[in-house]
């Protein structure tokens, strides 16, 4: 039997919701945006790394994320007795590594997915979240849901902060446009977290609660307009476009044309725009493949928010 799992990129934050919202992206064009990984019942474990940035993994299986993900699968299917045998493993690794894309997520959870619906639905979605996280966690530095949960579930994802749910769902716009534009250079989770104050002011604090339940509320009534005009990011961006070459014009240039919000995707490079219409949204992304790239690795989609996340 060979399963195969496909898992989207994502937008972690989501500018307002820092570590707590987040949301999957499909390009409407049905480019792949995500990563892909096969298993197939083998003698013993191997992984085999394919796809347009692999050559930015590591060279040895053990060092990769999907091996790490085989072997806390395989850990937890002993402690509950379940029965195990080895696998062949492929990663179509399609998403570029600190991106801002959820790349290590898509890779977590379509690996993850692919294992549990292999060995025949042994764990809940919440025990599956959970291990995503603790995997995701190996990379940055500290657990958190907000690019593993949307993978995963799709959607619009908020975190509880509870063991279950750990996530619940929010109505999309389904009209908006997500322009998503990777300028080619890498920025890591960790990097962009060292770079962010130990503490924020009260003030800020307060602006923060206020924009996210403000957010929830217009996305429950489905007030686009409220909803763009709350999506600031007064926690990570005043500090993290610091390392975004050009972000300040990217972000002048979208507001200017007609873009209800602008934002760094995740702890970026990639920054994101959401429009109402579908020629302005081309037409930023024309724009930002010009003069927000640095390099041939990177890249611009129109998006949406697919309702289903891991296929």
């Amino acid at each position: 039997m060979t399963i195969t799992a496909y898992a989207p990129a994502s937008i972690g934050n989501l500018s307002l919701g820092y570590d707590v919202l987040g949301a999957a992206i499909e390009p409407i064009d049905g480019a792949v945006l995500g990563d892909v990984v096969e298993i197939n019942r083998a003698e013993q474990f191997s992984l085999t790394i394919a796809g347009p940035f692999a050559h930015k993994l590591p060279a040895d299986e053990n060092a990769n994320i999907v091996t790490h993900c085989y072997e806390h699968f395989i850990e937890a299917m002993v402690k509950y007795g379940q029965p195990t045998h080895p696998v062949a493993l492929t990663l179509q690794k399609n998403l570029p590594i600190g991106s801002g894309l959820g790349s290590s997520a898509s890779s977590i959870v379509a690996a993850l997915h692919a294992l549990n619906v292999y060995f025949e639905h042994p764990f809940t979605k919440n025990e599956l979240l959970h291990m995503m996280g603790e995997l995701e966690g190996q990379i940055s530095g500290s657990v958190h849901y907000d690019n593993v949960a949307p993978c995963y579930l799709g959607g619009i994802t908020l975190m509880t902060g509870q063991k279950a749910p750990l996530t619940v769902s929010l109505p999309a716009i389904n009209s908006w446009y997500w322009v998503v534009c990777y300028s080619g250079i890498t920025v890591s989770t960790a990097q962009a977290r060292d770079i962010l104050p130990a503490s924020v002011p009260l003030s800020t604090g307060l602006t923060f609660g206020r924009q996210l339940g403000v957010f929830v509320h217009a996305l429950h009534t489905q007030d686009e307009t409220l909803a763009g005009v709350v999506m600031n990011d007064v926690i990570a961006e005043p500090y993290r476009k610091a390392l975004l070459p050009g972000f300040d014009e990217a972000r002048s240039y979208c507001i200017d044309a007609g873009a209800l919000a602008f934002g760094i995707s995740g702890s970026g490079p990639t920054v994101f725009a959401v429009c109402q219409k579908l020629q302005q949204a081309r037409d930023m992304a024309a724009w930002l493949d010009k003069n927000y790239i640095q390099n041939s690795d990177g890249f611009s989609h129109v998006c949406r928010i697919p309702a289903k996340g891991v296929k």
